[in-house]
């Protein structure tokens, strides 16, 4: 049951990249996908499927992804259609990222993912027509506003398989033909595919105990000439400085390295890349990042000295958040 299951979760993907430039990929990707099937599927996997499929079926042109994430108006769907809606969705918290509008109803996520996403428009590539990659795309908010801006086709991976689910449940709201795929793998078990035009990393490196296998993993994806988005925690200083925290950094556990912007430049100069030059350096706000009604666990603001809000509980810097952007040499 699983295998035929699971092959139906990933039949589009398939059939999308036929004849594109990343075809390549099909001689690996549906072995791979299988060992995923036998090997790795949470033990919850099947209940959350279920989930999305009791979501009510509904269709709408009232859609936005150009300056959201939105499927449907509020008129087109039922006050019960939007409290089924709700009760099912609420199954599948924590949502991280977001904010998604489906036929009124709001998922209000942890993060203003949003906000990011307008801080890095302006300074990537037009992404009209290209081939995309997300690197660690969670439950794929990102995805959806780089199909608003024209992609041909978006490809997600990020291995935990609840994202999966809650990138489906959107997905059940989208046209059928949206060509936007999220597969639970990590990068490191990604072919070399030399075939995107733009891949994005965001969030991720500081999670990875060898950043520079990650930033070399990022550049094998790339075709010549592609562009890198890489976004990322910072600390300030130059190109030496880098903090390695100790067993936990905001309370996450699983912080490695934490560079300078210019620390990171120098890395990815060493990979490498050209063109590299870091276009926003941010500060995370408890605005940006809080507990909510579909994200009802410690967030950000449990994670500040409550006395000193430029350092973490354990006394690091606050996080603070740079965006760098690179491209794989023609």
């Amino acid at each position: 049951m699983h295998a035929s299951q699971d092959q139906q979760l990933f039949e589009d993907f398939y059939a999308d990249i036929i004849g594109s430039p990343l075809s390549h990929w099909l001689q690996t990707a549906p072995a791979q996908l299988a060992r995923w099937q036998k090997e790795q599927r949470h033990g919850e996997l099947d209940s959350w499927l279920r989930v999305v499929s009791k979501l009510p079926e509904l269709s709408s042109t009232s859609n936005d992804l150009k300056h959201s994430v939105t499927f449907g108006s509020e008129a087109e769907a039922s006050n019960s259609d939007r409290a089924r809606m709700t009760g099912l969705l609420k199954q599948l918290m924590p949502w991280r990222k977001g904010p998604f509008q489906l036929y009124g109803m709001d998922i209000d996520t942890e993060w203003r993912s949003d906000w990011k996403w307008e801080r890095l428009l302006p300074h990537i590539s037009s992404l009209t027509d290209r081939n995309v990659l997300d690197v660690g795309c969670g439950s794929g908010y990102h995805m959806w506003r780089m199909l608003g801006e024209g992609a041909a086709r978006v490809i997600g991976v990020d291995p935990t398989q609840l994202f999966l689910v809650q990138f489906l449940a959107i997905k059940h709201f989208a046209p059928k033909t949206n060509p936007i795929h999220l597969l639970p793998l990590g990068i490191q078990e990604l072919p070399e595919l030399k075939a995107f035009d733009t891949v994005f990393s965001m969030g991720v490196l500081y999670h990875r105990r060898s950043p520079i296998d990650h930033l070399f993993q990022l550049k094998s994806q790339l075709r010549p000439g592609g562009e890198l988005v890489l976004e990322t925690l910072v600390i300030d200083g130059d190109k030496d400085q880098v903090l390695v925290p100790g067993e936990r950094y905001a309370q996450m556990p699983n912080v490695w390295f934490v560079p300078s912007s210019e620390a990171l430049e120098h890395w990815l100069e060493r990979c490498g890349m050209v063109n590299i030059r870091t276009v926003d350096i941010n500060v995370t706000t408890v605005d940006e990042q809080r507990s909510t009604d579909w994200m009802d666990r410690l967030s950000l603001n449990n994670y500040l000295d409550r006395n000193d809000q430029s350092k973490t509980v354990e006394g690091h810097p606050a996080p603070k958040r740079s965006i760098i952007i690179a491209n794989r040499p023609e």
